[in-house]
Parts: structure tokens; C-alpha cells; sequence
């Protein structure tokens, strides 16, 4: 029988999706989670494995498209008898045929909304919105053409409409922050180039960066803290570990510190409100960690990070981080973080400004320790010196209070045996 692969609902909040490879032809032989296509969404790629085994019949989408959770990707020729147990299937109803009728003019209309805008009005610009953000824009007064879209393709979203006209009842007008349009340049006057699209991770995270810097009231505070007998822990417990699957990295270690210091200092554990008036307190602790991939940077974030020994933590670490790679995040898998921690020490540097990951309050810079003379009892004694650098939300964060968390956190990893949840087992 033919059966329909369509794509599942990938997560709140992910509305569409762009097609970035198709993995499969007409003619190939599926079984079950073989990969068929890799997507990109505004925070990760990732493959859609599929969930029937059989002859691929047709392929609908290619590289390139913006689809929806509930549209066709494949249809395939499965093995399965149209009875069970000598039983055949009870047709369908009247009822129950104008249901999936409905279900599937639903979907339909989605994609079509998704891919074909209707012709914006003549204006100042051309506005990309589907028909109901065009209805929602034309019922709240707001022009469209005054709209920065920040969805694919920078069509204009019904956050996007509900943004602008909260900034224009605050008296901003149209001063939301948006992405500043550089001058066209011919680069091949002065020589040979080459053009290579961005990948859509690093689009949607460089405009996400640059509005967190817009938004934002940025300050950096930096520090660095003696991890020598740290350092010299980490390599005995890497000496006696037998998983070699196993890596025994310093970011466990910063891991708890960190959950250890929001515990402490409940305000790095916050979120302002959509109002801007309300701060919002967690009591859970869940903490991102920036990985690096061929395809860009991505933030998974490793929940209850309190209530996980350092060796369940050293696991995840490997597993996720080969997802991560390996295009397999989900996006959910990607939301939620409370604090997030981005470490450039496996490569180089002396210190850096990361940018805070909104709707969090701050963000932890760890750069590669060295080793440097410290003067101690008497003499100079070499030690290893871990740098890092704390930006906070200076609306929610004073200086005082950022001070004190970087000489905390200090103190920490200097002296380890203050860390609590250390359990190795």
C-alpha cells in the first residue's frame, strides 16, 4: 500500500522550515529512521528520519522549499497488508471522510500561506506577509510597509506586527531594532570572488545577535581564577577513567559552579517579563552550552543540571554535542536555558565579550588557561590561570552584583572542594 510520510510537529513555536538536502530519490529502499531529509530551522538543522520502512514512490519537496509541520515529504510503497488478522479495514464514514477532508484543506492553506503571499499594496516597500498577518495588520491600523519582517525569507510575522505597535504606543514609532540593509558593493572589480550562501542557522543567529546587542544593555566584567590543583584533579580522574567514550573536560566543573552560584545569587537566575516591568524568577536550572559546528553555532541546554552527578553530566556532554554535529538537535532541545556558558578554550584566545543569550540576564566567556608566575608564599610558583568574562543585562544586573559573581565563581574552581553535587558515581 502507499503510505504518506509527512513531517511532524517539531516544537512550539516552529511554524516553518526550510528544506536544506534531500536524501532519498524515487526508487531508494527506506526502512524505519532512515534519514530522508535535512532541515533547517531559526536554531539548528536537523535530519527527519523516516517512520516507515518501503520503496520511495515520490519525492515532494526539494532543496530549497519552506514547509510546514503536517506537509507530504514522501510517499512510499509499504508491505503492509490492507487486513489484520484476515480483517479488512472499516471504511471511513461520512463524518470521519470530511474531517481529514478539513485536516487536509488545513494544511494545505498553511503551506500556501507560508510559500505564496499574496501581492502586497503599493507602498514605500514590498511587504512579504500571508493573508491573516495581512488581516491582523489591517485590523490594529498598522502599516505593513513600516514592518521589519523576521520571519524566512523576512516576511513579516504577527509578532513582528504586535512589536510595532507596541513600540509605537511607547512613542518609539518605528525605532524597533532592525537589521541595517549595507550598500551593495561589486567586489569583483578588485578581483576573483566567489558567493556562498550562509547557512540558514547562521542568518537567523546573526540577526538574533545583532537585535540581543540592539536590545541589550551590555557590560562585560572579567576575571580569572587559579584552576591548578583543578586542572590537576581533572587529569587524574582522566588517567583512571576506563570509558575512554568518556571525556573529562573542565565544563562539568563550570557546569555546577555556575548552578551553584545561581542557587546563591538568585538574580542571575531571572528573566525580565515581555513588559520589561517584571522580573521573572526560575527555580529550575537548566544551562545552555554554545557548541561549534560545521554549520554554525548552537546552544543546547542541559536541564535539572543541579540534580546530575558530574559523571551523568561528562555523558551528555559527549552525546549531545555529537548531535549537535550531527544535526540531530531538536529544537525543544534548545529552549529553556536559565544561563548559558560559551567556552573558546579548546581553541585560543586571552579573553572575549560574549553576547547575552536573551531571554536570560547573563552569559559566561571561558577563554584557554595558561600557565603564569603567582607569587605565593614567598616565591613565584607557576600555576594555571583560567580567564573568563561575565556579560550580564545591566537593566536587571548592576556592576557590584557582576563582581561579586566573578570573584564567586573564582573562589569555586579555585578551591573545588566548596563545589557541591560532585558525586563522580
Amino acid at each position: 500500500m502507499i503510505k504518506d510520510i509527512i513531517l511532524p510537529d517539531l516544537g512550539e513555536g516552529i511554524e516553518s522550515v526550510e528544506v536544506s538536502e534531500v536524501l532519498v530519490k524515487i526508487g531508494d529502499k527506506l526502512n524505519i529512521d532512515d534519514p530522508i531529509i535535512i532541515l533547517e530551522s531559526e536554531k539548528a538543522s536537523m535530519e527527519i528520519p523516516s517512520n516507515d520502512a518501503g520503496l520511495v514512490k515520490e519525492v515532494l519537496v526539494s532543496t530549497g522549499d519552506e514547509i510546514v509541520p503536517g506537509a507530504i515529504l514522501l510517499k512510499v510503497e509499504t508491505a503492509e497488508e490492507d487486513a489484520i488478522d484476515g480483517k479488512a479495514d472499516k471504511p471511513l464514514t461520512e463524518s470521519a471522510k470530511e474531517e481529514v477532508s478539513q485536516q487536509k484543506q488545513e494544511v494545505e492553506t498553511k503551506i500556501e500561506a507560508q510559500a505564496s503571499p499574496t501581492p502586497p499594496a503599493p507602498s514605500k516597500k514590498s511587504s512579504f506577509a500571508s493573508p491573516s498577518v495581512r488581516r491582523f495588520a489591517r485590523e490594529l491600523g498598522a502599516n505593513l510597509s513600516l514592518v521589519s519582517g523576521t520571519g524566512s525569507k523576512s516576511r513579516v510575522t504577527k509578532e513582528d506586527v504586535q512589536s510595532y505597535i507596541k513600540a509605537a504606543l511607547a512613542g518609539a514609532g518605528i525605532g524597533q531594532p532592525r537589521i541595517v540593509t549595507m550598500p551593495a558593493i561589486d567586489f569583483s572589480k578588485w578581483g576573483e570572488i566567489e558567493s556562498v550562501k550562509l547557512s540558514k542557522i547562521k542568518r537567523i543567529t546573526g540577526e538574533r545577535l545583532q537585535q540581543a546587542w540592539q536590545t541589550i544593555p551590555h557590560v562585560t566584567q572579567f576575571d580569572e581564577a587559579d584552576i591548578t590543583d583543578l586542572e590537576a584533579f581533572r587529569k587524574t580522574l582522566m588517567a583512571l577513567n576506563e570509558n575512554k567514550n568518556r571525556k573529562v573536560t573542565l565544563l562539568p566543573f563550570l557546569m555546577k559552579a555556575v548552578i551553584q552560584l545561581l542557587n546563591e545569587m538568585p538574580e542571575f537566575n531571572t528573566s525580565l517579563d515581555n513588559t520589561g516591568q517584571n522580573l521573572i524568577y526560575k527555580k529550575y536550572f537548566h544551562v545552555g552550552v554554545a557548541i561549534d559546528t560545521p554549520n554554525g553555532l548552537v546552544v543546547p541546554v542541559f536541564r535539572d543540571v543541579d540534580k546530575k552527578s558530574f559523571r551523568e553530566l561528562s555523558d551528555e556532554l559527549v552525546s549531545t554535542s555529537g548531535k549537535a554535529r550531527e544535526k540531530k538537535l531538536m529544537p525543544d532541545e534548545m529552549k529553556g536555558g536559565c544561563f548559558t556558558i560559551s567556552s573558546l578554550g579548546g581553541i585560543s584566545g586571552t579573553g572575549f565579550t560574549p553576547i547575552v543569550n536573551p531571554p536570560e540576564v547573563a552569559i559566561l566567556g571561558v577563554s584557554r588557561s595558561k600557565i603564569a608566575p603567582v607569587f605565593l608564599r614567598g616565591k613565584f610558583t607557576p600555576r594555571t590561570i583560567l580567564p573568563f568574562s561575565l556579560s550580564y543585562d545591566h537593566r536587571v544586573i548592576d556592576g557590584a552584583q557582576a563582581a561579586r559573581f566573578t570573584k564567586r565563581f573564582g573562589e569555586i574552581v579555585t578551591d573545588f572542594s566548596q563545589l557541591k553535587g560532585l558525586e563522580l558515581t
